[in-house]
């Protein structure tokens, strides 16, 4: 099948069976365009939450798919690949971060977004990177914390917020990976560009960001300044709205340590193609499921998420 008829395939097959396609803004080109909603983690959740679709078919990593099945247990939720992992989730492993949680019994439990059900289960409240600093802020100064799993991201809401909370040792193998040196030498060629980072980067690499904020967060920036040209220090799937928002914007992807790995493309994000997602629809499979216990504790630090991100307008 070709392209086109691909495309006309997917739409159909979306029509005939109420469906709605979710795309995260790090997914490839042919997937964000052909998404009904493309957004960051919050969107995402935002979306879920609220369609009335019967099946959502999460274009983006296994967590996001349990992340709406937790909020949508009588809808079906389906991922183009099953094999669309993340390896942030996967450095916090519940059964580990359970141990560290019981070790801190007289500490709040904040969970980054990037975790598996069972993770969110231990949690009090879910955060994403739109949202972190201010839900932390939104507890008093002196509030015990634990934050996980990445510690890149703890550790900025630290630095930005004069918290001290414990943080949970993970991290993001793409946004650990930009090479400050080669961000150096790209300014040098460039040297008007505005750096933008995501806060899931080291901090030595938030030290040159002239902009640092959520996927959502430098994409509006950008938006609302196209006379710039950027250097752009997250997952490179974003340059394409980016692209699309300010065409004639000039965007570069900020360099990886190694620049044969394509270290500043996720690999599990690129697992989900329209061939696999046409797939998907018709055999409504792969199913994302969530162990009925497990949800019901996963659901309510994320329904606070929304509820304290709908207080603060975010």
């Amino acid at each position: 099948m070709d392209m086109d008829h691909l495309i006309e395939a997917i739409k159909k097959l979306k029509q005939e069976k109420n469906a709605l396609i979710l795309g995260h803004y790090y997914q490839k080109g042919e997937i964000q365009e052909i998404a009904d909603f493309v957004g960051d983690s919050l969107a995402l959740a935002q979306w879920a939450a609220k369609t009335e679709a019967d099946i959502i078919v999460m274009c983006g990593v296994h967590f996001m798919g349990e992340t709406a099945k937790v909020l949508c247990p009588q809808k079906k939720v389906l991922v183009p690949d099953m094999a669309a992992g993340c390896s942030l989730a996967d450095s916090c492993p519940a059964d580990r971060f359970a141990e560290f949680v019981h070790a801190h019994p007289d500490h709040t439990v904040i969970s980054y977004v990037n975790t598996t059900a069972a993770v969110k289960a231990l949690t009090d409240v879910v955060v994403t990177s739109t949202n972190a600093r201010q839900i932390v802020e939104s507890f008093p100064q002196d509030e015990k914390i634990i934050f996980g799993p990445d510690r890149n991201l703890g550790g900025y809401i630290n630095a930005m917020t004069g918290r001290h909370m414990l943080l949970w040792d993970g991290a993001c193998h793409v946004h650990e990976q930009f090479s400050v040196e080669k961000i150096v030498e790209l300014k040098k060629q460039y040297p008007q560009a505005l750096v933008l980072a995501h806060p899931e980067c080291k901090s030595v690499v938030l030290k040159l960001a002239d902009v640092v904020g959520s996927t959502a967060a430098l994409l509006k920036y950008a938006v609302a300044h196209p006379e710039h040209t950027y250097i752009v220090a997250t997952e490179a799937g974003i340059l394409h709205e980016m692209q699309k928002k300010c065409p004639d914007t000039l965007f570069l992807p900020a360099p990886p340590n190694d620049s044969t790995c394509g270290c500043n493309e996720c690999s599990f994000m690129r697992l989900n193609t329209l061939e696999k997602l046409y797939d998907c629809l018709l055999n409504e499979s792969p199913e994302i499921t969530v162990d009925p216990e497990v949800a019901a504790k996963a659901v309510r630090p994320i329904q606070r998420m929304l509820e304290i991100s709908a207080k603060l307008g975010l």
